[in-house]
């Protein structure tokens, strides 16, 4: 939820990232949106299995985006972009290694 006040000030660095990956301007709201839900999510007691699952997901894309378009460094920021999204990755896999009881007994609901 950091990066939310960049993407939706239309910042120079998130402005660069979309443009150059031809998703500016819809992708970066679209992206800002959806991880606006998956942090509410993950306040959520009950649901922080879901809000990490999406914000896994999303962090997954821009992992890749970095890895094969974007590269390591952005605007001269010393990979801080990547680092954090790898970050990122590794706490929504924690947390649903920790919730992943919650996670099963969901998905068994929503399956049967």
């Amino acid at each position: 939820m950091q990066t939310l006040y960049f993407k939706f000030s239309g910042s120079p660095e998130s402005v660069q990232i979309f443009e150059t990956v031809g998703m500016e301007p819809w992708g970066r709201f679209a992206s800002g949106i959806v991880e606006f839900i998956a942090g509410l999510l993950l306040l959520v007691p009950g649901l922080s299995w879901l809000g990490a699952l999406l914000g896994l997901s999303i962090i997954t894309v821009a992992l890749l985006l970095h890895i094969t378009v974007l590269g390591f460094e952005v605007m001269g920021d010393g990979g801080a972009l990547f680092y954090l999204a790898t970050t990122v990755f590794i706490s929504c896999c924690a947390i649903l290694w920790i919730r992943r009881a919650e996670l099963s007994t969901s998905v068994k609901k929503w399956l049967s």
